[in-house]
């Protein structure tokens, strides 16, 4: 068993990133992390239907390029570990701007609509042996929004429903969620190579996916630490 080092919390040019899949790949296994989980964004129908364009055109995963999204996320997951001893976890950001919700959804096989009820994200998610995750539940400094205020608004109905929350995201740490003794996950909201910089996690597991999921899970051998650079090992 050991330490290995985690982000979570990725975007790619898929959605609103702005390097490509090929070259997150690059950054973080030349860096010596252990896991990432690539999360481009989904985004609720209300939100597509107010900006009048389709969701190719608003920098989002839309429900029919997601077997495509999919499919190219299991071939980098492969050449990921090929070269670098990486594991790639597939996810995606559930983004509700509607009724003001975002949800990390790892390790899935199928599309899940980001119009559900948070309560049915994540039995959903559940369904297939994902994790789920409250991305960036206050605010952020580095954005000065509350994307995730319903999360946080009702957050005694949701705490334990989740697998984990985020601590910190990017820069920003959420003290709240420590002082609730939620489970939690640091994440960078990777856009762009200079958010490699940021927040990331540490799980002491073994080095699979289902060891991952069941860290984030249990939550007792986790913590988290601030990545300035250079090669981690």
């Amino acid at each position: 068993m050991q330490w290995l080092f985690c982000d979570f919390h990725i975007h790619t040019t898929w959605s609103d990133g702005r390097c490509s899949l090929e070259r997150v790949v690059e950054l973080y296994g030349e860096s010596g992390f252990d896991v990432i989980a690539i999360t481009d964004h989904v985004l609720d129908s209300e939100s597509i239907h107010r900006a009048g364009k389709p969701a190719s055109e608003l920098f989002v995963v839309g429900k029919e390029e997601f077997p495509d999204y999919q499919q190219a996320l299991w071939s980098a997951a492969r050449k990921s570990w090929e070269k670098y001893g990486m594991l790639l976890i597939p996810g995606v950001e559930i983004t509700n701007n509607t009724s003001r919700y975002h949800i990390l959804s790892l390790d899935i096989k199928e599309y899940i609509s980001p119009d559900l009820s948070v309560e049915a994200i994540i039995e959903k998610t559940r369904k297939q042996q994902g994790i789920s995750v409250a991305c960036h539940p206050c605010v952020r400094n580095h954005s000065g929004d509350e994307p995730s205020v319903h999360l946080w608004k009702n957050h005694e109905r949701f705490a334990t429903m989740f697998d984990a929350w985020e601590v910190a995201n990017r820069d920003d740490l959420f003290n709240v969620v420590g002082l609730k003794k939620f489970n939690y996950i640091a994440n960078s909201d990777f856009h762009e190579e200079r958010h490699l910089l940021s927040w990331k996690t540490l799980l002491r597991c073994e080095k699979n996916v289902e060891a991952v999921k069941e860290a984030i899970r249990s939550n007792d051998r986790v913590s988290l630490f601030l990545y300035r650079g250079g090669k981690i090992k």
